[in-house]
């Protein structure tokens, strides 16, 4: 099984491939791990490092389970997979699951800084609809469309 979970933030991604993971026995990657630098949360890792980070992982594991919000790193992986989830339960539910979000250290050196942020990321994930960058709906609707697999559009929420 190897599986690409995608969506916009506050979707539900991390969760249900966490639980698919744990379920199957999947080996899980969340995008956020290599499209950031460890040593500097927040900070963009070059392209082509990120692409490699992502063969390495799909290369040391038979069974898995990616997910993330990157349509370029999504489509990348999707060369992979066997199925494609694309989570979309509406801004309504991303917002509120982003106000009970767990601290997530890869991307903040603390929780006081991750909450710190949240009225931002809020603000970006209501831009789903009308952005035109790699998280937006159009670009997940463009990598949806173009893999030939099976794939799911989940629109109803998950808790």
């Amino acid at each position: 099984m190897k599986l690409v979970v995608f969506g916009n933030s506050g979707a539900g991604k991390s969760t249900l491939a966490r639980a698919l993971a744990q379920r199957h026995g999947l080996a899980h990657l969340d995008l956020d791990t290599i499209a950031f630098d460890d040593a500097q949360p927040g900070v963009r890792r070059e392209p082509q490092v990120q692409r490699a980070l992502l063969q390495a992982f799909v290369d040391a594991h038979a069974a898995w389970v990616i997910e993330g919000c990157y349509a370029t790193l999504v489509a990348a992986a999707a060369a992979f997979a066997d199925e494609l989830v694309w989570l979309d339960p509406g801004i309504e539910a991303c917002l509120a699951h982003n106000r009970s979000r767990p601290w997530e250290p890869h991307k903040y050196a603390s929780k006081a800084e991750q909450d710190a942020m949240l009225s931002r990321l809020q603000a970006w994930v209501q831009q789903y609809e009308t952005r035109d960058d790699e998280f937006s709906r159009a670009a997940h609707q463009r990598v949806f469309d173009d893999f030939a697999g099976r794939k799911r559009h989940v629109t109803s929420p998950t808790s």
